[in-house]
């Protein structure tokens, strides 16, 4: 699926999730499309140092749910700890381990199923973190256009999911947001974003150049307090700004 189409299909499912379970069933089926048996949606709520609140939405199997849940392991994972310091997605499978030294944890999973796989975060403003993970059994693809399209899916996916998690696990009073004053050039760039058009199109479209309308997508994620423009246009849509 392509950004033009980021409103259709599992995109617009997720993002439409009305209850918990209605979000499990989309994050599983979407990743189950993709070509993986597992996945784990986390939110991760960060209040001080040292407490934070995770509401986790997986399909692990029942006999790895002591291991999977074990945050002392996650502490030594390579791919839980990638995803905690920055938000490059990760492929991963056993050789990641073995550099890490903890081949150990990979046979222990890959025991369950979960020899190979993807996953994401995202680091949102206000402590909130967003991870994405999808496993699997059978090795990854080796041509480098199929795994650039798994990326970009789960990337995609990822921005519409956040959004549906924050709003269902996150209470109320801790999402209240005053309406920021976009211009009407950054509430335009916004716009042809959202049907798909790159800077340089929208650039060409509002008859300036490619670097202003960077910036007009720039001022927008900066008041919108959104990682990418995906997210931008997301919220965007949500407080009403755009339609």
């Amino acid at each position: 699926m392509t950004s033009a189409g980021m409103l259709h299909g599992s995109f617009l499912s997720v993002m439409q999730a009305q209850t918990e379970a209605d979000f499990r069933q989309e994050v599983i089926r979407f990743a189950q499309e993709l070509g993986f048996a597992y996945v784990s949606a986390m939110t991760v709520i960060d209040h001080s140092l040292t407490h934070s609140d995770f509401f986790t939405v997986d399909n692990t199997p029942e006999s790895f749910l002591d291991v999977f849940g074990n945050h002392q392991l996650w502490r030594r994972d390579p791919v839980m700890q990638h995803c905690k310091r920055g938000t490059v997605p990760i492929l991963w499978d056993q050789a990641t381990y073995v550099r890490n030294g903890v081949e150990e944890l990979w046979e222990e999973q890959a025991a369950y199923g979960y020899r190979t796989g993807v996953a994401l975060a995202m680091h949102m403003p206000q402590g909130r973190h967003f991870m994405l993970g999808v496993d699997r059994d059978e090795a990854l693809p080796r041509e480098p256009s199929a795994l650039t399209r798994i990326v970009a899916d789960l990337q995609l996916f990822a921005v519409h999911a956040q959004d549906a998690a924050i709003r269902l696990f996150v209470a109320p009073d801790t999402l209240a947001l005053e309406r920021p004053k976009l211009t009407p050039r950054e509430l335009e760039a916004l716009r042809w974003t959202m049907e798909g058009k790159t800077a340089w199109e929208v650039g060409t479209i509002l008859g300036i150049s490619e670097r202003t309308a960077v910036l007009h997508l720039q001022n927008a994620m900066h008041k919108l307090e959104a990682t990418n423009k995906h997210q931008a246009v997301l919220k965007a849509l949500r407080l009403g700004l755009i339609h």
